[in-house]
């Protein structure tokens, strides 16, 4: 049997941060275990997690949503993977980007963090930061807007419209990182949509 992937979605708990721009990676990850018919459990590693099947036969999914705020989203991340006996290569953290623009995916292994807590978090927990990500641009803040007040606020009229495109190919991604490997996801997610 192919050995089981860790999906997370990062994000911050509580319905006060449910449709915020943080919580895109928690919707992304909604987004696979709707498709599955999945249903999320409380988890002892403080998260909530989800046991599915990428298709009937495999590989095994791993869905997990952490329960603690996004800056210190490691412990849980690293407690979920060490529990099913996950390595970090095949944990995928799906995460929202500052500095990629709205309704754009890019996807990459290892590498720094760019200023995400939330990333740094996941890699200091598993003691390195090669995993999968798949980033989901959100853009920068308009004119002088805080960074930090932007990505805890909603997602404003016009992204809503195309926020459930955004999320299915978020969603779609990841499942080809399982399927396909990193490469491929790569050249379908990051050539320019027509």
């Amino acid at each position: 049997m192919a050995e089981a992937w860790l999906v997370v979605g990062l994000g911050n708990p509580g319905p006060r941060y449910e449709r915020t721009r943080h919580n895109v990676g928690q919707m992304v990850v909604d987004e696979l275990a709707a498709r599955r018919n999945a249903t999320f459990k409380t988890h002892k590693a403080n998260a909530r997690v989800a046991e599915t099947w990428l298709r009937p036969g495999g590989p095994k999914l791993v869905l997990a949503k952490p329960n603690s705020f996004m800056n210190v989203s490691g412990g849980p991340v690293a407690g979920v993977a060490a529990f099913y006996g996950i390595a970090p290569e095949r944990v995928i953290v799906i995460h929202d980007e500052l500095d990629i623009p709205f309704d754009t995916l890019k996807l990459k292994a290892g590498g720094g963090h760019g200023g995400h807590n939330g990333v740094r978090d996941v890699a200091k927990a598993l003691s390195t930061p090669e995993f999968v990500r798949v980033r989901v641009g959100i853009g920068r803040p308009p004119g002088r807007q805080d960074a930090a007040d932007w990505v805890l606020d909603a997602f404003g009229g016009a992204e809503r419209e195309n926020l459930p495109v955004l999320i299915a190919d978020a969603a779609d991604a990841a499942e080809q990182v399982v399927d396909e490997g990193l490469l491929a996801a790569q050249q379908r997610h990051h050539a320019p949509r027509v």
